[in-house]
């Protein structure tokens, strides 16, 4: 792995831990130096330290980059022309969106809750900050296909096939989220957008699939809550009933 590679990994690594340091600090200077009242500041640290954080990542990771030579095997191939790289990322969204359904049933059938806690987080801090959407629909999406799939699975891809190295990157994509109970959905997504890598040779392909997915997801999420949280409630209800019969 070249080491600017290994300067990217730092930098997210120090964003995903950036909070334990960032937010009392944030908080700190809103309370001391601008007079904002206390629990109004507590709730704009987060959003104040989610943008700044992710955007200062994503804009030194595509300053690493942009000086950093093609050197990997997925680099060195020839990319798909850009109009079939267009309809790979179109019909990535679909793949995306089937890869998501097919984990989410397993999980049911495993007794797995549905619902995943980042989203419902993510959910909240946008309706209080709509500013977040651009965080979580673009900003977040672009840094892990960068970090788990042109590097992770890039560099794993030197020295394997495609599965293990899919299956490897894949893991840690789903580890880096914190919700192991949902490790099942997230290698589910990094399969989904290392085929898509590996099948246009076109990193900006998972990155349009990635960023198209989460922004409707987000959307819909927002705009249909209450029908959504419905739906969930009665799909956990018919869960337990089937899940009654093998108990």
């Amino acid at each position: 792995m070249k080491k600017e590679y290994g300067y990217i990994l730092i930098a997210y690594i120090i964003m995903q831990l950036s909070s334990l340091i960032g937010y009392p600090l944030v908080n700190k200077i809103g309370t001391s130096v601008f007079d904002v009242n206390e629990n109004r500041m507590e709730s704009l640290t987060t959003v104040i330290w989610i943008v700044f954080s992710f955007t200062a990542a994503l804009l030194y990771v595509l300053f690493v980059l942009r000086k950093t030579e093609r050197h990997t095997k997925i680099d060195k191939a020839e990319p798909l022309s850009i109009g079939a790289s267009i309809l790979w990322a179109i019909g990535g969204v679909f793949l995306a969106f089937i890869a998501q359904s097919v984990a989410i049933n397993i999980e049911a059938m495993l007794g797995i809750k549905i619902g995943s806690k980042n989203t419902e987080t993510i959910i909240n801090i946008i309706e209080a900050a709509p500013i977040v959407i651009f965080v979580s629909s673009v900003v977040g999406p672009i840094l892990e296909e960068i970090v788990f799939r042109k590097i992770i699975f890039g560099s794993l891809y030197e020295r394997f096939s495609f599965f293990p190295s899919a299956l490897i990157s894949s893991l840690i994509f789903g580890i880096a989220h914190f919700e192991p109970i949902h490790i099942i959905l997230y290698t589910a997504m990094g399969f989904t957008f290392a085929f898509l890598y590996i099948r246009t040779k076109r990193i900006i392909v998972p990155i349009v699939a990635h960023v198209t997915m989460n922004t409707i997801v987000v959307v819909a999420q927002s705009v249909f809550k209450d029908d959504i949280e419905r739906m969930m409630n009665e799909a956990d209800k018919i869960q337990g009933f089937i899940g009654g019969f093998f108990t």
